[in-house]
């Protein structure tokens, strides 16, 4: 028998946190939007109420079934497990990283700072700009660049004394960008950060530089 109401974490095709209703047409609520639509009408009304909530409820529905707007993939999916290992190895990573940079600062002997490329496995959009993200708020790097012809991002790095540091940065970015698509990919992209990382190539380099201090 077939449902009348479906929920997004039955049917992993629906955006996240939405609702198909079955019938001759196919009618698909983003509760987000829906709970958007019903705090606009409730400050129009300057009072919170059981009423104007309930009110506010059903005319954003309303409004959503009379005009829908058309279905976007943005390719956004909730993993909680990758959600809660991303946190945690955010907040890790943070720590560590910020003990390291506060060694560096007072340190004796200067550090040469470097610009790196970093090609990923992922090409969307929404993936190459969580990595970004993601990788700017751990201390010792920040993303400069996106290229997004070859997903690649150029970050600058404070330690480059060393092959092995500049190894290590390049690992740490991968391993960052597993954990994201891990929490919020779909399954064609955790498939592919499933893989090995990919070689350096001359577009990769070309970006690498180094600066004296």
């Amino acid at each position: 028998m077939r449902r009348l109401i479906t929920l997004s974490y039955r049917n992993p095709d629906l955006p996240p946190f939405s609702v198909e209703f079955a019938g001759r047409r196919r009618r698909v609520l983003d509760l987000p939007l829906i709970a958007w639509l019903t705090l606009i009408w409730v400050l129009l009304w300057s009072t919170l109420t059981w009423a104007n909530v309930i009110t506010g409820v059903v005319v954003a529905v309303s409004v959503c079934l009379a005009f829908p707007l058309p279905q976007v993939d943005m390719g956004l999916r909730l993993h909680p497990w990758g959600i809660v290992r991303l946190a945690g190895y955010l907040l890790y990573d943070m720590y560590t990283s910020g003990v390291k940079v506060t060694r560096q600062i007072f340190a004796d002997r200067p550090h040469r700072p470097a610009v790196i490329g970093v090609r990923l496995r992922c090409r969307s959009d929404l993936m190459l700009a969580a990595t970004a993200v993601t990788v700017s708020n751990v201390p010792g790097g920040s993303v400069i660049e996106v290229r997004r012809a070859t997903a690649t991002l150029f970050l600058h790095v404070l330690d480059a004394d060393r092959p092995e540091e500049l190894e290590a940065a390049r690992r740490t970015v991968w391993k960052l960008e597993e954990l994201t698509v891990r929490a919020f990919g779909t399954r064609d992209e955790i498939g592919r950060v499933s893989e090995p990382p990919p070689a350096p190539d001359s577009d990769s380099d070309s970006g690498t530089g180094q600066e004296g201090t």
